[in-house]
């Protein structure tokens, strides 16, 4: 089962990176957790949208950008009570200054943290009407939604049900496992 969650991962990590997913698909029941030093996006885009699992739907805030930097990139997710093994948590780290970059990203977000700039912000333009990130993302016409030029976050931590991207690109990626923690916060 542990090899079959790797080899998931790994596929999705190779169509994430080759731009074969769209920004809407299908979600694992699982979150995951992204942490950085700082991230640096431009033509970022968020509204109020749901996230399909096979079973549920998960409220997100889908966070989009144009292009994206993060510094000192780590993501992890927990795999809960697999056998002869218990808990064990999948982390993807990429040290170093610009570690992680990706182009016309979507992020399906469930909670996020760190001190936030907005570069010719627009809040509360209609969620069918932004313009700013990727093209083709917008929100449901009449909902909430809010542009800006630009974006950083300085510590950001988010936990986040979906990611897609154009692409996406991992320097000097390392990836543990480890037994009961090791998550990026």
């Amino acid at each position: 089962m542990l090899t079959a969650g790797l080899a998931s991962a790994a596929l999705l990590s190779l169509a994430l990176a080759q731009g074969a997913l769209a920004a809407s698909f299908t979600v694992s029941g699982t979150s995951f957790k992204i942490a950085a030093d700082k991230l640096e996006g431009t033509g970022f885009v968020q509204f109020g949208g749901v996230d399909s699992g096979a079973t549920e739907g998960h409220p997100v805030a889908a966070s989009a950008f144009r292009t994206v930097v993060l510094d000192n990139f780590c993501q992890s997710v927990s795999l809960r009570s697999l056998p002869l093994v218990g808990d064990v948590t999948l982390r993807i780290a990429s040290p170093g200054e610009g570690s992680m970059t990706a182009s016309e990203i979507v992020l399906g977000v469930a909670g996020l943290s760190g001190d936030l700039t907005l570069v010719n912000p627009q809040i509360g333009v209609d969620a069918g009407q932004v313009s700013k990130g990727p093209p083709g993302v917008v929100g449901q016409a009449g909902g909430f939604g809010q542009q800006a030029d630009g974006a950083t976050i300085i510590g950001p931590r988010l936990t986040a049900w979906s990611a897609s991207a154009y692409t996406l690109r991992l320097k000097n990626a390392q990836l543990t496992l480890h037994n009961g923690g090791g998550e990026c916060f």
